[in-house]
């Protein structure tokens, strides 16, 4: 655990850290109080909340192909912080659109600054690249998962709490306030020109069109010229899987097997018997990555995420349903630690920005096309019971794929680089 943490004594991580926290605080609040509060206010009218989660994924698939080419042309540090700054600004237009009660209005601001968060990860990814040391990459993640865990268990309520205290106006500002700290966090930050713009001064003016899909296609070109980097890349597509599948698979088996009378009660325990689990393999894979081979944890983490998941769809008592639940929550993290730990340490910091920016749409697209399996599927042609086995049957049989291919392409990988021009 003390290994864990040393990481800290980096000036420059720390701060981008506790940047990265508040960002993340700056997008739960003040959007959870937001859902409440047009529940409340347009109850009669529930569409209004379906747009406002819509507006959390739309974003991500119009700007997914800038993102990567931003991070890796500008200034990193200068994106990262005006991301920032400017989602402070736009909070503070949605202030005034709650106020002239304009829905339009209001939704146009939540996807402008949505869209603007979607370029703060890949900056700030690539950032942490360059300042830390190849053996802390996973550690890095680990704290990420870490975070995460800790908004899984507490973001929600933290956003009812504000909005029940403040209300709708004072958890946006204090939207506002937190993406006001993070830029301020990451403004204070001392970081190489290297680091910042690995590939030189580039001005605005510069890109247009073609340029821009040209260092996309770029990108797309150098994780197929790399196998072990286009099987990591492929694996987000399971982070869709999961996602689209377990957020209505388990509000389905509580609402018409488990739990038919108290499901909405219940949602509520397994909400916190995940993040707990989720918080617990976040400990767990972060020590185990300095003890055992990345490849190692994502094999075992995918066989015992997809047997909990077959498992959860033959118990009949929702208690044993929570065990099964954890041990998802538990396994997930090492996933996304042995995969987001291994990335920076095989990708060329030059080209670190459009590497990422093609994970979110690879986990975008694979969690769409889930959702629209089980709505086309379930349940006139497909049983609950189906669903689990056919997620958790995927989970198992990448896991064994990964067992098969990944040890070769670590050989070949070591034996050889890929170089671009």
């Amino acid at each position: 655990m003390k290994k864990l943490f040393s990481i800290f004594q980096n000036k420059n991580y720390a701060l981008l850290f506790l940047a990265s926290f508040a960002s993340q605080m700056g997008g739960i609040i003040g959007l959870t109080a937001l859902l409440y509060y047009l529940l409340d206010r347009f109850s009669q009218q529930p569409a209004y909340a379906t747009i406002t989660e819509l507006m959390l994924s739309l974003p991500t698939l119009a700007v997914f192909f800038l993102v990567g080419v931003f991070a890796d042309r500008f200034d990193r540090q200068k994106i990262a912080k005006n991301c920032d700054w400017i989602c402070a600004g736009l909070s503070i237009l949605l202030l005034l659109s709650l106020y002239i009660e304009w829905m339009p209005f209001t939704f146009a601001v939540l996807f402008f600054r949505n869209a603007v968060k979607s370029f703060f990860n890949p900056a700030q990814t690539s950032l942490i690249q360059g300042i830390l040391s190849e053996n802390e990459y996973s550690v890095a993640v680990g704290l990420n998962q870490m975070v995460a865990s800790l908004f899984m268990l507490f973001g929600n309520g933290l956003g009812v709490f504000c909005y029940w205290t403040l209300g709708v106006e004072g958890a946006v500002l204090v939207d506002a306030a937190s993406f006001v700290v993070s830029g301020l966090l990451i403004q204070a930050c001392r970081i190489s020109k290297e680091v910042r713009m690995p590939n030189g001064k580039h001005s605005i003016r510069q890109l247009n069109i073609a340029s821009v899909w040209n260092e996309f296609k770029l990108g797309f070109s150098y994780i197929l010229q790399h196998k072990l980097l286009l099987a990591l890349v492929s694996g987000f597509s399971l982070f869709g899987v999961v996602n689209g599948g377990l957020s209505v698979m388990q509000v389905f088996i509580l609402k018409y097997k488990l739990a038919p009378e108290t499901y909405e009660e219940m949602s509520i325990v397994l909400g916190i018997v995940f993040g707990a689990g989720f918080l617990t393999g976040s400990i767990a894979a972060s020590i185990l990555s300095q003890k055992l081979k990345l490849y190692h944890i994502l094999i075992l983490a995918l066989i015992v995420s997809g047997s909990a998941t077959i498992s959860g769809s033959l118990v009949n008592n929702i208690w044993l349903y929570m065990v099964s639940s954890f041990f998802i929550a538990l396994s997930l993290p090492g996933i996304n630690i042995a995969i987001g730990g291994w990335i920076p340490s095989i990708v060329n910091p030059k080209m670190m920005g459009r590497v990422q920016g093609w994970i979110n749409p690879v986990m975008m697209l694979s969690q769409s096309l889930t959702l629209l399996f089980i709505a086309a599927l379930y349940p006139a042609f497909i049983a609950l019971e189906s669903l689990y086995w056919l997620v958790g049957g995927s989970l198992i049989a990448v896991g064994i794929f990964y067992m098969l291919i990944l040890p070769k392409f670590l050989e070949l990988n070591q034996a050889a680089d890929v170089t671009i021009d």
